[in-house]
């Protein structure tokens, strides 16, 4: 064999080779880009069940606490911006509103015996409770998703071809600052 087609079979096997691992590459972006978009989807549906339970449980609260209107208007308010939130950032603000509301009227349960007995409303809390679980799930099933794409958009040599493509760092469904205070209610 001659050297030069010794040369051109070597650069025709390293053009395989990038050409393969580029495409390697490229498709592991994609999935990694799908299963954020699957895992928002799945948080989606918690998020909208969780709006779901709360004009429930509102009805059955409000029959028992005719004066706790702020708290019930407050907890309507976060649910509507829950259910018209768009981004991601959108919805963990939201999201945020709403368990704070949420946690001011577990406050207000505490003072009325005769409603945390009802079963309407145990009933509720539980599936709320459930709920609850399935959004923190959901969350963490979300981020691990965004992280692993984020991760894998930064690394060489992904990083070339991410820029190359079109892919962008994905955000994370973060709580808000402050999230971890304890809601306070006054009853005077």
């Amino acid at each position: 064999m001659k050297k030069s087609t010794i040369v051109l079979i070597i650069i025709l096997v390293l053009v395989v080779i990038v050409v393969g691992v580029a495409i390697s590459s490229y498709n592991g972006m994609v999935s990694k880009q799908e299963n954020i978009e699957s895992s928002l989807s799945n948080l989606d549906v918690m998020l909208q069940r969780r709006a779901d339970l709360i004009p429930n449980l509102v009805s059955t609260v409000k029959g028992y606490t005719s004066q706790e209107t702020e708290i019930i208007e407050k907890i309507t308010k976060a649910r509507e911006n829950l259910v018209g939130a768009k981004g991601i950032d959108e919805k963990a603000k939201a999201n945020q509103e709403l368990t704070n509301s949420l946690n001011a009227l577990m406050v207000v349960v505490e003072n009325y015996p005769d409603l945390k007995s009802s079963a309407n409303f145990i009933q509720l809390s539980d599936e709320l409770a459930g709920t609850e679980n399935r959004i923190a799930v959901a969350r963490r099933d979300y981020n691990n998703a965004v992280k692993s794409f984020n991760t894998t958009i930064k690394t060489f040599p992904n990083s070339i071809l991410a820029g190359m493509f079109g892919f962008n760092q994905a955000t994370y469904f973060e709580a808000d600052e402050g999230s971890t205070e304890v809601p306070s209610v006054d009853f005077e």
